[in-house]
């Protein structure tokens, strides 16, 4: 498989870059930031430099590809402006790349998000044919992004992820600090129901989605079956980082009014600084719904693939990875 990657020095493009090449795949990724890099070239990636909004880059980085994954993304914004600019635009410009290429059956297996989808109700997973209900911008932009792949006339895959957590992640590496404490957060009272997917699964569903014809024009969510509530799984943290603990993780409940004006304070900070960050008043909308959650029972029978990791396996091999690369 000859196969384009963008956002291939993040988290997620990583571990697809990792599973590609253990297949004999062809990679190219497109990279922003040649220091970023230096792992992909050590494994011998074609590397074409420039980003989403480069045309020219975007179309010497698809010549001649069996596959795009298009895993770049915004997942903080300054507006929602510029989540669109960055979600939306930038997946344009991705299609119109792959249009010009004029590669026979080109697939594009575009990795959007759960925000996108808008939030599950209790005990009622999602399925991926619901009307979308997104409630923050980032999830509006994702949704923008996908409907950029419904009219690209090229054979396309959706793959919505939950949670996703596992080895160089740096987001639930903030959770695994917290917890090592003793002590996390939650927002509410911890009983947010939750799916999430351990990354090196998440790149084996992503292949899975390319390789199958039965996936051309669907959308799925990519996670475990399982599915844990906000408390548990801070829980289940702790019990990674300290297995033989007795006492588990304290749970300390985040008010709705409380943590809207926490989020209101790192908002206002960022934007006295010109940055970007997640941690938005927008955000609670997402950090307050009672269940985000996920059946990944149609990923599973139209593609054969299965999630190698439940969640207390998942835990053990990140704290591992953290703690042989220094991370904790």
């Amino acid at each position: 498989m000859r196969a384009l990657v963008t956002g291939a020095t993040g988290f997620v493009g990583s571990h697809l870059v990792d599973a590609l090449l253990q297949r004999g795949g062809e990679v190219t990724a497109l990279v922003r930031s040649p220091a970023k890099a230096a792992r992909l070239a050590r494994l011998g990636v074609r590397q074409v430099h420039g980003d989403l909004h480069d045309p020219s880059a975007l179309r010497r980085a698809a010549r001649d590809q069996d596959v795009i994954f298009h895993v770049a993304g915004l997942i903080a914004a300054r507006s929602e402006a510029e989540f669109h600019l960055g979600n939306e635009a930038g997946t344009a410009n991705v299609v119109q790349a792959a249009q010009a290429s004029g590669a026979s059956g080109l697939r594009l297996v575009l990795v959007s998000s759960m925000a996108a989808a808008g939030p599950a109700a209790p005990g009622r997973p999602l399925r991926g044919d619901e009307p979308a209900t997104p409630v923050t911008a980032y999830g509006r932009s994702k949704l923008a992004a996908e409907r950029v792949a419904h009219s690209s006339g090229l054979p396309w895959t959706i793959i919505r992820p939950p949670m996703v957590y596992g080895p160089r992640d740096t987001e639930v590496l903030k959770i695994f600090r917290l917890a090592r404490l003793g002590i996390a957060p939650v927002f509410g009272r911890g009983t947010q129901e939750l799916s999430a997917v351990y990354g090196p699964d998440l790149a084996e569903a992503l292949i899975a989605a390319a390789t199958s014809g039965a996936a051309v024009g669907r959308t799925y969510f990519a996670c475990h079956p399982e599915i844990v509530t906000s408390g548990e799984f801070v829980r289940a943290v702790g019990r990674a980082l300290q297995p033989s603990r007795r006492r588990p993780v304290h749970l300390v409940p985040l008010p709705r009014w409380l943590a809207r004006g926490v989020l209101a304070l790192t908002g206002a900070a960022a934007r006295v600084a010109g940055q970007a960050t997640l941690l938005t008043p927008d955000k609670a909308n997402e950090f307050f719904q009672p269940a985000w959650t996920a059946d990944p029972s149609s990923l599973i029978e139209e593609t054969g693939w299965q999630p190698a990791h439940n969640l207390e396996e998942g835990l053990r091999r990140t704290v591992q990875w953290y703690r042989q690369s220094g991370w904790l």
